[in-house]
């Protein structure tokens, strides 16, 4: 059965979360995971709660202690009684916990080796001479509970010892990065809730907060609530800041590293820990125009069989009465998220600058076109003969064809700030008002200024526009 158990599907990191939430349930303040390499790779995962007595560990440590159907505390974050053992024998062959409670100590070992060996169900109980030389022994203080992994065999390795710690530190940066989203409400701390101090080989792991709640550029929308017999849902919509109203670096941070893309839609918590993220439970599609939107759903654990949560805290799908209530909200979600790209000015088409580029749609095919009507290209086309003309629109009509849009949209979704230039290239909007100031014989730089303010590229850069008006009326005089 146990053999069994070790194929549910656990990730290392989703493994390591399950554990810390028994750390939480237990009032921890603190929780270190430790890792290291000695004839192997072992993880520890340290805390300072409760701890257990003998006989609450020996409990613990039978699989399927509790009956997923009975009622608990409101906190709790466990359900089935398996997390324990369902995630450690998912990485490890050997399975140690040591506890301290009101200054007794207790400690369990399941050896999955040794139930091999022996055929029976024999839960050991280490000596204190293998206890103390065991990792982090010395580093569990007089109360809490030390969780250890030995004969890690689900881990690839390379042969090469300086190889495989490079690749276990690898795996462990994948659990930084997961336990900080999944507690990051624990880390950041929330009002009237304890501040949960959370560390990697005793370096403070930071919340990763998916909202940017902090952001004054982030919008909140309104709070929904769905009553239901079993409790309320809570459903905090959110959208991102476009990427010109943050620093590069947090952009990038929030994106995560899959993108913002594959991190839209809800984020499910349970009991203020992340269960599922990134996916709208195919109520809408994911869209790039979508990609700032998040929403923050908030259930009890009174609701977990409503929500089909599994053992391994991964998978959840909205019941009825809420799926219903999500979708006539999602909507609403969705448009305010595609504001910041859909309304950050004045669109070409109805608004007064003359663009360079035309957007045009034929039989529900977009294409886009260098527009001919723009001052600087209608006044070169103007100084040409007929045949020279036709041959300059042959060459236009080629460049709009070729626009590398596929290549355009992956670049602007991955990076956009790379596309926006930093600074403003005066000498080039200097040579190309001269040519606009020589169409224009009559003007004087407040006009010249004005007419530029009209036209891109000028536009883009409004506070240059006195400075190129001057500099090419003077080359004109």
């Amino acid at each position: 059965m146990i053999e069994a158990m070790r194929d549910i599907g656990y990730s290392l990191e989703s493994a390591v979360a399950d554990i810390i939430d028994n750390s939480i349930t237990a009032r921890a303040s603190v929780v270190d995971v430790r890792f290291g390499w000695r004839d192997g790779a072992w993880i520890g995962i340290i805390d300072d709660g409760d701890g257990m007595s003998a006989a609450v560990l020996r409990e613990a440590m039978r699989p399927g202690v509790r009956n997923p159907l009975e009622q608990r505390s409101t906190d709790d974050l466990g359900r089935f009684g398996l997390g324990l053992k369902t995630a450690s024998f998912s990485q490890c062959r050997r399975l140690t916990v040591l506890t301290r409670r009101n200054g007794v100590e207790s400690a369990a070992r399941w050896d999955l080796d040794y139930l091999a060996e022996t055929d029976r169900w024999t839960l050991q109980r280490p000596s204190d001479a293998e206890l103390a030389l065991m990792p982090c022994f010395s580093e569990l203080g007089p109360q809490g509970t030390l969780v250890m992994w030995e004969k890690i065999d689900r881990l690839e390795f390379d042969q090469r010892d300086d190889r495989a710690h490079q690749q276990l530190n690898e795996q462990m940066g994948i659990v930084r990065e997961h336990v900080a989203r999944v507690f990051h409400r624990f880390i950041g701390g929330e009002r009237g809730f304890a501040k949960l101090t959370m560390r990697l080989n005793l370096a403070e792991v930071p919340a990763f907060d998916p909202f940017n709640e902090a952001s004054p550029a982030t919008q909140a929308l309104q709070e929904e609530r769905v009553v239901t017999k079993t409790g309320d849902v809570r459903m905090q919509a959110y959208v991102l800041p476009h990427h010109s109203k943050v620093a590069q670096a947090e952009y990038h941070r929030l994106a995560g590293t899959e993108g913002y893309l594959r991190n839209q839609g809800f984020y499910v918590y349970r009991n203020r820990r992340l269960i599922v993220w990134g996916t709208w439970f195919r109520l809408a599609p994911q869209e790039e125009l979508t990609k700032l939107a998040r929403v923050k759903v908030d259930i009890p654990n009174t609701q977990d069989q409503l929500w089909c949560i599994d053992v391994r805290k991964s998978r959840a799908c909205p019941p009825a009465a809420v799926r219903a209530r999500m979708k006539q909200i999602v909507e609403r979600i969705r448009s305010s998220a595609k504001r910041p790209y859909t309304h950050r000015g004045t669109p070409v088409s109805s608004g007064p600058k003359t663009a360079v580029w035309q957007r045009r749609v034929f039989n529900e095919a977009v294409r886009y076109e260098v527009n001919t009507e723009h001052p600087l290209v209608a006044d070169l086309r103007a100084d040409l003969d007929q045949e020279t003309r036709a041959r300059l629109d042959a060459v236009l009509r080629m460049v709009g064809e070729a626009f590398p849009a596929a290549i355009f949209f992956s670049d602007y979704a991955t990076n956009p700030r790379a596309l926006e230039p930093t600074t403003c290239d005066v000498a080039t909007l200097v040579a190309l008002a001269r040519l606009i100031a020589a169409a224009n014989p009559g003007f004087d730089q407040k006009g010249l200024t004005a007419l530029l303010g009209s036209i891109e590229p000028f536009a883009a850069w409004p506070n240059e526009l006195d400075k190129v008006a001057r500099i090419a009326l003077q080359s004109r005089t």
